[in-house]
């Protein structure tokens, strides 16, 4: 057994140090945030391992898409599985600014005023829908030209290829060529400008299909894999899935604030993914509980 460490941090201590002494301390979701460092960097260091990354859209909206994109950026991750609100605030904040706020505003005045509340962040309508139909139409009137039908994965690789602004994430997937996937590409604003653009061209199609065919492939060459995966929901669980046809995942971290005893996939703990088969028995893997805009700036430093 390993004795329990005194945490002994000042003004004068760096990050790296600190996160050095969490491996030591032996204490709660400190020593899970130190397990899971140790996870990532067996991951990123194991070269036959394709990398998944999985998270929600809300995030996005947070200052936490910087390290999103930095992760895309230096190529820590292979494969990134989102939502459909990703592609809005990503392509949103390209355009225009969102606002610090709190999340004890009044919603009745904010919705007077045109203002939508996410959490403590402030979306007014001319930053997110206003924007998005003005830019994304014309967009999708380009690329229209060259063919009409695409996958999830290759009509955001279009919009990446025409953003030229290194904040962007769409643009470091398109300029590092790596996929991006949204299952549920309609169940947003990005969904719903191309639902809309397909109502005056009915040969333009969205094929989510081809995304799978694209994904299976992408698995059955891998021999091993390992996912980093924010928030559950679709993008978990697609993760997942996909993984349980190879015979599990090989590395994994989790980073959820859901509680498990109500069942759900954003609660469960990676330890069920075993009873699947999602995630191998021999598996390195670590649930941590907390909030992804705390905790993965810190899980990440020291490989950015």
């Amino acid at each position: 057994m390993k004795p329990v460490i005194d945490l002994r941090i000042n003004k004068d201590v760096k990050l790296v140090e600190l996160l050095r002494q969490m491996n030591e301390i032996g204490g709660f979701t400190a020593k899970k945030l130190a397990t899971g460092i140790e996870i990532f960097e067996s991951m990123k260091n194991d070269k036959e391992c394709i990398k998944f990354l999985s998270f929600p859209a809300c995030i996005i909206s947070t200052g936490l898409r910087g390290v999103i994109k930095d992760l895309i950026k230096n190529k820590l991750v292979d494969v990134v599985i989102t939502t459909c609100g990703t592609l809005d605030h990503d392509l949103a904040r390209t355009w225009k600014d969102y606002y610090e706020g709190s999340f004890d505003m009044n919603d009745a005045e904010l919705y007077k005023k045109g203002i939508n509340r996410l959490g403590n962040i402030l979306i007014p309508n001319e930053s997110y829908g206003i924007i998005l139909e003005d830019k994304m139409q014309s967009m999708l009137k380009e690329i229209a030209k060259e063919k009409s039908s695409f996958s999830t994965r290759e009509i955001i690789h279009e919009f990446g290829k025409r953003i030229d602004n290194e904040d962007s994430i769409l643009y470091w997937t398109y300029k590092n060529n790596i996929p991006i996937f949204v299952p549920g590409i309609t169940d947003g604003a990005f969904g719903s400008q191309l639902w809309m653009f397909r109502q005056k061209n009915k040969e333009f199609n969205i094929d989510v299909l081809k995304d799978e065919e694209e994904l299976s492939e992408i698995i059955f060459k891998s021999k091993k894999t390992g996912a980093l995966m924010l928030g559950g929901g679709i993008s978990k669980h697609h993760v997942i899935w996909w993984n349980q046809f190879k015979g599990g995942l090989d590395y994994v971290i989790y980073i959820t604030t859901a509680p498990e005893y109500d069942g759900s996939l954003s609660g469960a703990r990676i330890k069920e993914a075993v009873s699947w088969g999602k995630v191998k028995e021999e598996a390195k893997y670590i649930t941590i509980e907390g909030d992804a805009t705390v905790l993965l700036p810190l899980l990440v430093a020291k490989f950015l």
